[in-house]
């Protein structure tokens, strides 16, 4: 069109170039990645520490949350309850052997329970340790060999029920009771500690039970029921019973279908069988290995959710890496920390709800840009052209775009400390609702803009020159009038009102506040976001208007510009040839305040 209407070659394209770079989000890294930087700030003072940033974003989507039980939900402060002893063995022997399978030196909660319940017993001069092999989650118990003076050598070992229940030569005769036993701890949400005894290489023999009890903390379960506000479902997880696991969820407001772990390999279901569905419906998970733990997650992840997973130990690593948002607790070990994507450094799943809550505000202002973005792109570019097909003119020039690129994508750095609400479900990106947000948001800047220039041509006939600088002010006033806060807001206003609005100083004339002060307006005050409201008032009233009208002194044009006060916005008006292009000026002040 430019060519058939005798514009030269190379003016055309070099203004289709300047326009199409222009029109490209070379910010928008950079704006990311401060929004994001500036919320994992503020996640670290929540005590939420972010090792990936891109972790913020999906912690904001995050709709199931797979949590640990001990020292997450629980106090991990165990104590021990009655014993249960097979016949012939005493209840001291079952604490002493329990004491001699724990080692101090680890720091395990279990052990230090069985240790201060072993506390009156005096040690054993004679007594030599020759192995100790500690706790493994796959083996599920801990054993000590240990030979006395007299040449004795014996082995003691604690752990799970069915583990030394599989191992031990008196099982038949015991296993009735046991069962009984631990079924009785679990119902009142006790965790049972198997003790087993054997002489040199000989078989092992089941000496009894004993019950640990890990209260919930205070807040499991208020935490649990915000969460549950905020569209997360949690899902529990345990290496202890089922009994147990049911017993902890109802005393946490938790749903009462438990899992077995085993179950969700099971395939005996058919070739349909789909353990995803299972998962999905379960409301918690016992008996589970680590690799469990990764299994429930890639299955969750199948089905379409984005998953949450806490952890604390070196074996739960892997499923940290796979989870969408890799959690690991107060006290988790080196490895647990380097796997996952948010170290907590407060105790319990409070300050999860605290750091989702952060996320999502921070995922809106993410979500504000992108909008802001392509309405931004969509009106310059269909501004640009319907001008040039309807008047065969150029509304803003090469440098004006530039300067229009440059402006908007620096104050709109200030949009990582924008105001905003969290959701109260959880958010993920729908582009079809962005980018049609976004295109009705930039056609109806299209046809403000449209409209400023069609009263300019048309209906004022003013010259071109002084044309092209409203639509210059309202392009890069609309972008930043609503985004702007903070000490960025009255330098950056009158960057983008133009030259009208740098008459006028960096103050409102009638409330006084400072340029840099954060404010945000709303109403009539609105068109008196800095100077450029001036404008507005001064070009519909002719002669400045009253002070009583508009809140504003009354200053009156003289014949001559020279006479005006300095730094008064009307000596501008006169010189720039009276009331139509005051009018001009003004409208284009109207505009900035448009909400974009």
């Amino acid at each position: 069109m430019a060519l058939f209407r005798g514009h030269g070659m190379v003016e055309t394209l070099r203004f289709a170039l300047v326009l199409c770079v222009a029109s490209i989000p070379v910010a928008m890294p950079t704006v990311l990645s401060v929004t994001l930087a500036v919320g994992a700030e503020r996640l670290a003072r929540r005590r939420a520490v972010v090792t990936r940033l891109a972790a913020i974003e999906e912690l904001a989507g995050i709709d199931i949350l797979c949590s640990d039980k001990t020292g997450t939900l629980t106090q991990n402060r165990l104590s021990l309850g009655r014993p249960f002893c097979v016949p012939g063995c005493a209840v001291d022997h079952l604490i002493h052997c329990a004491a001699l399978a724990s080692r101090e030196e680890d720091r395990d909660p279990i052990d230090e329970a069985v240790l201060v319940a072993a506390a009156a017993d005096p040690p054993v001069e004679s007594r030599r340790l020759e192995a100790f092999q500690p706790f493994d989650p796959v083996r599920k118990r801990t054993e000590a060999t240990l030979v006395e003076s007299g040449a004795r050598r014996f082995r003691v070992s604690k752990g799970a029920p069915q583990v030394l229940l599989a191992m031990a030569a008196n099982a038949v005769a015991v296993q009735a009771d046991v069962t009984r036993a631990v079924e009785g701890f679990a119902a009142r949400g006790y965790r049972s500690l198997a003790v087993a005894e054997a002489e040199g290489d000989q078989p092992w023999h089941l000496l009894g039970v004993l019950p640990l009890f890990d209260p919930p903390r205070d807040d499991s379960k208020t935490t649990l029921e915000e969460l549950r506000q905020l569209g997360i479902a949690t899902k529990l997880i345990t290496g202890d019973q089922v009994a147990i696991a049911r017993e902890m969820a109802g005393q946490l407001g938790l749903g009462a279908e438990i899992l077995l772990a085993e179950s969700l390999e099971d395939l005996s279901a058919g070739p349909f069988h789909d353990p995803g569905e299972r998962i999905e419906r379960a409301d918690g998970f016992a008996q589970v290995f680590p690799e469990h733990k990764y299994r429930i997650v890639e299955l969750l992840q199948r089905r379409g959710h984005l998953v949450g997973m806490t952890g604390d130990g070196v074996n739960d690593a892997p499923a940290l890496k796979r989870a969408d948002a890799g959690i690991a607790v107060s006290g988790a070990t080196d490895a647990a920390r380097s796997a996952a994507d948010i170290v907590l450094l407060s105790p319990g799943l409070s300050v999860v709800v605290e750091a989702i809550r952060e996320s999502r505000r921070i995922f809106q202002r993410m979500h504000h840009y992108a909008v802001y973005r392509i309405a931004e792109t969509i009106r310059v570019l269909v501004f640009m052209t319907v001008s040039i097909l309807v008047f065969d003119f150029y509304p803003l020039s090469a440098l004006m775009i530039v300067l229009l690129a440059l402006l908007n994508d620096g104050a709109i750095l200030s949009i990582a400390y924008d105001r905003t609400r969290w959701s109260p479900r959880p958010v993920r990106w729908q582009m079809p609702v962005v980018l049609g947000v976004a295109t009705a948001l930039g056609l109806a800047g299209v046809v403000a803009t449209f409209g400023l220039l069609w009263l300019a041509e048309v209906v004022f006939a003013q010259p071109r020159e002084l044309i092209q600088t409203p639509p210059l002010s309202q392009a890069l006033g609309g972008g930043t009038s609503d985004r702007v806060r903070g000490p960025y807001g009255g330098a950056l206003l009158v960057c983008a009102a133009g030259p009208a609005a740098a008459a006028g100083g960096g103050r409102h004339p009638a409330a006084g506040h400072p340029a840099g002060r954060e404010r945000h307006l709303h109403g009539p005050d609105r068109l008196g976001v800095g100077p450029a409201g001036v404008g507005l008032l001064a070009g519909v009233v002719p002669g400045g208007g009253s002070g009583e009208a508009t809140g504003l002194p009354a200053v009156r044009p003289t014949a001559d510009p020279a006479a005006q006060p300095q730094g008064d916005l009307s000596s501008t008006l006169s010189a720039a040839g009276g009331v139509p292009e005051g009018l001009m000026i003004g409208l284009s002040a109207a505009l900035i305040g448009l909400p974009y």
